[in-house]
């Protein structure tokens, strides 16, 4: 017998699809069940923000996961209402494709030795507090770079290259790449400051070090899918491709380019 797990999010037209997407489950025979561990699939009713808080709170789990979209742009939640019927019969006939994506990494050090990690599926951004520009010192591997100064630096996987990273100016990049892109946040160019204006590419194996330049510069917004912490006391974050990699069900015959086409153009 199949078994699934379904996460949703509380919005009126989600709660009504998926209550008639248990019923269907059910009379396929495929059972519901109330974790995602030991499942052969989770269903994700809901916008992509629906996907990245199952994310977060499910630590990314490798389970393929099917997006059912009843949010707006739907990048990740690929499957229509309407949909439904012909997605069970392919789930019982095995007859999915299945996507693996990667996710990025932060290792957070404090200058007293705590340490902490977050992973995110589309981005983590470092900013600064309040309006003053923050000072960061700019590494990759253990090669500096520049001295950053302006509002942050956003680093994204190819699945996020979609989302902030293009409202920036950075580059769409095809999911099936391995690798990270470092975009400026309103950098600053004068004769007292000089930065990076454009964003850079790092390969999978590579890792970005940021460390704070001030003491101000040290209390730091640490954002990642949505998620929002503001830490003080910061010696260095250092970010990376994760070697886990979630798996998302792909539906209905149309690659990455085709949906970029369809929902950005």
């Amino acid at each position: 017998m199949k078994r699934v797990f379904i996460y949703k999010n509380d919005v009126p037209r989600t709660l009504e699809i998926a209550e008639a997407l248990e019923k269907k489950l059910e009379v396929a025979g495929i059972r519901i069940e109330d974790s995602p561990s030991e499942v052969d699939l989770i269903l994700c009713v809901g916008g992509d923000g629906t996907l990245l808080n199952l994310m977060q709170k499910h630590e990314f789990p490798t389970v393929p996961v099917a997006g059912i979209n009843t949010g707006h742009l739907g990048f990740f939640q690929e499957i229509a209402p309407e949909k439904i019927d012909e997605f069970i019969v392919r789930f019982l006939e095995g007859d999915l494709v299945i996507q693996p994506y990667n996710i990025a990494k932060a290792d957070i050090i404090f200058e007293d030795g705590g340490e902490i990690a977050y992973r995110a599926l589309n981005e983590f951004v470092i900013k600064g507090q309040g309006t003053h520009p923050v000072h960061l010192n700019i590494s990759i591997n253990e090669s500096f770079i520049e001295r950053f100064s302006g509002d942050g630096i956003i680093v994204s996987t190819p699945a996020g290259s979609t989302a902030y990273n293009y409202s920036l100016g950075g580059a769409l990049v095809d999911p099936r790449l391995n690798l990270l892109q470092v975009a400026p946040m309103a950098p600053m160019n004068n004769t007292a400051y000089r930065s990076l204006t454009s964003s850079i590419l790092l390969p999978a194996n590579d890792s970005l070090i940021i460390k704070p330049c001030d003491e101000q510069s040290s209390t730091l917004g640490i954002l990642f899918d949505g998620q929002d912490q503001v830490y003080s006391g910061i010696k260095s974050i250092e970010l990376c491709l994760s070697r886990r990699k979630i798996n998302l069900v792909r539906f209905g015959g149309t690659t990455f380019w085709d949906k970029v086409k369809t929902k950005f153009l």
